[in-house]
């Protein structure tokens, strides 16, 4: 019989994004996806940390599954976790806790552990966190959200952002248009572009030679250095997609 999971997402639309694409990653493995208050072999929670009420909302969650479910898995990952993974693992029912860097690996953590077993942490120094990871909702709702950027460059004093998060990074906008293009395939109309810091936008000669290579990063040389206007401007230019909104951006990054 095949494995079920479940997931539940605490904060931002970027955060739906990912939570989106893990349960695609689960899938991909045969996990059947069930609703949040259906009985599941997994629970996936996916938190937020910009309040105190995401911390506690995550706790009563915890509970929830225990009473309902006590001998399923329950993984942790998100913002929270990466800000305080041994808080978490301290909390009863809780298997797995996933940071910054480990939630797209899932899968292969999953593969590692019991049901029983002290719960394993799998945080990093958010230090390390230097990738972009592309990630995008597909019919959980009428609007898709795709991520094109991550993490914060600033260090205001009432955000933990950068610490959760790390520092800022984009996905190139090759990658971009070629998820619009997969994305207007499967029927969506409307795309929502989302981000931590979606005016930081900036696509990098380094992350597109990570991604493509040499031989594709000189095909793509028009797309290097581009900021958050060079992107929408190459977005327009698609056709399928009725409507692209962003976010949220901050005035101050406008620059023309």
């Amino acid at each position: 019989m095949k494995k079920t999971v479940a997931l539940h997402t605490l904060g931002c639309k970027l955060n739906f994004s990912e939570t989106s694409t893990i349960g695609r990653l689960l899938e991909q493995e045969g996990f059947v996806k069930k609703e949040f208050d259906e009985m599941a072999d997994v629970y996936v929670i996916n938190t937020c940390s910009v309040t105190d009420n995401a911390d506690k909302e995550c706790r009563q969650l915890v509970r929830k599954i225990q009473r309902k479910a006590p001998g399923a898995m329950v993984v942790i990952t998100g913002c929270y976790a990466q800000l305080k993974p041994a808080a978490i693992a301290a909390i009863p029912g809780v298997d797995l806790v996933l940071g910054a860097a480990e939630k797209f690996n899932i899968v292969h953590h999953l593969k590692d552990i019991t049901k029983g077993d002290s719960t394993k942490i799998c945080s990093c120094d958010i230090e390390d966190v230097n990738s972009f990871t592309a990630s995008h909702s597909i019919n959980d709702r009428t609007r898709v959200f795709l991520k094109v950027q991550d993490g914060c460059d600033y260090s205001c004093s009432f955000c933990t952002i950068p610490m959760a998060r790390g520092k800022s990074r984009s996905d190139s906008i090759q990658n971009i248009l070629e998820n619009v293009k997969a994305i207007t395939a499967q029927g969506a109309k409307e795309i929502v572009l989302t981000g931590i810091n979606l005016g930081d936008y900036f696509s990098s000669p380094s992350l597109l030679l990570k991604e493509k290579g040499v031989a594709k990063i000189n095909a793509d040389r028009k797309y290097l250095n581009a900021d958050l206007l060079s992107l929408i401007q190459e977005l327009d230019k698609l056709e399928g997609i009725e409507r692209f909104r962003i976010s949220s951006i901050e005035p101050n990054l406008l620059s023309r």
